[in-house]
């Protein structure tokens, strides 16, 4: 059960509150936001966000889904990070044909 508040502050702004419960999720723990407080935040159905403890509160963050670029992507390889070529061997490893 939570308990909903709405907070009229300057310009306009409303502020969507909601006391919950937190719930048992698998081996994790979650909540479930209310639609009102998810549309105040702007927050849509398969969105990342970012969840971070800021002194003794959670954040959650919206995550930019902007998608990369091949060219974006292709920069940000590191092939140290990544482990080198691709493919380092020169033989038929399944039904290749060169």
């Amino acid at each position: 059960m939570y308990r909903l508040t709405f907070i009229h502050c300057r310009k306009t702004t409303v502020m969507a509150e909601a006391v919950l419960d937190i719930k048992q999720w698998g081996n994790n723990l979650g909540v479930r936001l209310p639609a009102a407080v998810a549309r105040e935040a702007r927050l849509h159905v398969d969105q990342r966000v970012r969840i971070s403890v800021a002194g003794d509160q959670v954040v959650i963050t919206p995550v930019d889904d902007a998608r990369l670029t091949l060219e974006q992507r292709l920069a940000a390889y590191d092939p140290k990070r990544h482990g080198g070529e691709q493919m380092a061997t020169t033989r038929t490893l399944g039904a290749e044909r060169w």
